[in-house]
């Protein structure tokens, strides 16, 4: 256990001097170093954890999620992370210290959207799509049956979407021995100036502070050129 502690602690002097003081004390993930792991599950997603002697952070990212970043009516990157407590005081996770850095996109950096925001900006979009059909079934009466089913489709994504932010986000929540566990979806922006075609194979690296320090997850989708990860089917 001496030997692990004294691996973590050597990673944190090397970070503090790579990246100097600004950003407090910053622990990185490394592939092979003791304290940091890395999994893909039957459920779709890659999953990297940084284990301390205070704190557990899991970072989880769909093995699809270029892809679905792309088909979403807002344009966005999901990532699911996971906090556990382990220490004796208290800590604050706020999603507002989570950034996503968009490594090959002019090393674009962008704040975790909000959830109030996200929803925000996808009923505007739902409300300008239905103003065009109703233009649209001005224009062409003939059409109003299956206008109207399709603005009903999209009315239901979005809702679905919506409420999805509402319950399943990460929120800010203050940690201790009694509340030791939050796990929350957190979105970035998916498009922008410096954000063009995705690569064939690209990097991010996800950042997170925690008191007064910040984690940081280098990782790639896919993992390894050509590394492709299947969901297990219900009856396998």
């Amino acid at each position: 256990m001496r030997k692990v502690l004294l691996h973590f602690v050597l990673l944190v002097l090397v970070s503090a001097v790579l990246f100097g003081k600004d950003e407090g004390t910053i622990l990185r993930w490394t592939e092979g170093l003791p304290g940091c792991t890395f999994g893909a599950g039957d459920d779709g997603l890659y999953r990297y954890g940084v284990w301390t002697d205070d704190f557990g952070i899991i970072l989880a990212v769909d093995a699809d999620e270029l892809r679905k970043a792309r088909s979403r009516t807002e344009p966005t990157f999901a990532v699911l992370l996971t906090v556990r407590y382990r220490g004796n005081q208290s800590v604050t996770v706020n999603p507002d210290a989570v950034t996503l850095e968009y490594v090959k996109h002019d090393h674009d950096k962008h704040a975790a959207l909000t959830p109030a925001d996200l929803s925000a900006r996808l009923q505007k979009d739902v409300d300008s799509f239905s103003a065009q059909l109703e233009s649209e079934i001005k224009k062409h009466p003939e059409r109003k049956t299956q206008e109207e089913a399709i603005l009903q489709d999209r009315q239901k994504s979005i809702a679905s979407m919506i409420e999805f932010l509402r319950t399943q986000s990460l929120t800010a929540t203050q940690m201790n021995p009694t509340h030791s566990e939050v796990s929350g979806w957190v979105f970035f922006a998916a498009s922008g100036k410096w954000i063009g075609e995705w690569k064939k194979q690209e990097e991010f690296v996800l950042r997170i502070r925690l008191a007064n320090r910040t984690i940081e997850f280098p990782f790639a989708l896919p993992p390894s050129q050509g590394d492709v990860l299947l969901r297990k089917r219900p009856n396998d």
